[in-house]
C-alpha cells in the first residue's frame, strides 16, 4: 500500500551490547572523576527517560571508584522543548525529581543520545529555572553528530557517525529488558 511504510523502521545494526554499554559508563565515570578532581560537589541529573537509568549507573560506578555517593536526580524537559507547537500528539509530561539543591554544584546532565543539541538546550533551560549551578557538564552514551546548536558533550561513551535517515536507540534492561544500542533505518523517510 503506498505511503503505508512512511514511519516504519528497520534495525540496521547493533552498535553496543551490554558489555559495550558498561565500558562506556566506566569511561564516562573515570573522566568525570579526572576532570572534576574527584566527585566533591558533583551531582548527576538524568534526562527522562533513559538518561535517568544511565545517571544511576554512572553514580554506582563513581561510588565504586571514589567511595563516595553522588546524588542523582531526574529532569523532565517536555515543557521546555522548542517543538511543542509542532507535535502531532499531546506530549507526556513526567515529574522532575531533583531532591537536592543545585546551587553552586557541578551538575552533570546525563542523556542517552546527543543529536541536534536541542534536547540539551531545553535541559539547560529547565535546570536554570531550578537554581544556579557553578557549572554544567554533559555526559551522553552515544554522540551521533548532526548538531544544530553549538553544544558539545564533555563525556561520551561512543561516537557513532550516522545519517539523518537513521535513528539511534538506546535500550536499557530496566525499561526494555536488555542492554543494547541499535541503529534503525527509517523506511520511507
Amino acid at each position: 500500500m503506498p505511503g503505508g511504510r512512511m514511519n516504519e523502521r528497520r534495525e540496521k545494526a547493533q552498535i553496543l551490547d551490554a558489555a559495550g554499554i558498561a565500558r562506556g559508563i566506566t569511561r564516562i565515570a573515570h573522566e568525570i572523576v579526572e576532570r572534576n578532581k574527584g566527585v566533591q560537589n558533583v551531582v548527576l541529573v538524568g534526562l527522562r527517560s533513559r538518561g535517568v537509568g544511565l545517571a544511576h549507573r554512572i553514580a554506582s560506578k563513581l561510588e565504586e571508584v571514589e567511595r563516595a555517593k553522588v546524588p542523582v536526580g531526574a529532569l523532565d524537559i517536555t515543557l521546555y522543548r522548542d517543538d511543542l507547537g509542532r507535535a502531532v500528539t499531546q506530549p507526556v509530561v513526567r515529574r522532575t525529581e531533583i531532591p537536592f539543591p543545585i546551587n553552586d554544584k557541578k551538575v552533570v546532565l546525563v542523556d542517552d543520545v546527543l543529536y541536534t543539541g536541542r534536547t540539551c538546550r531545553a535541559a539547560m533551560d529547565a535546570l536554570m529555572d531550578l537554581g544556579r549551578p557553578c557549572l554544567i557538564q554533559l555526559a551522553v552514551l552515544v554522540d551521533r553528530g548532526h548538531r544544530e546548536l553549538p553544544i558539545r558533550a564533555d563525556y561520551v561513551g561512543k561516537n557513532v557517525p550516522t545519517s539523518h535517515q537513521e535513528e539511534v536507540q538506546v535500550l536499557l534492561a530496566e525499561e526494555d529488558g536488555a542492554d543494547r544500542v541499535v541503529i534503525f533505518d527509517r523506511i520511507g523517510a
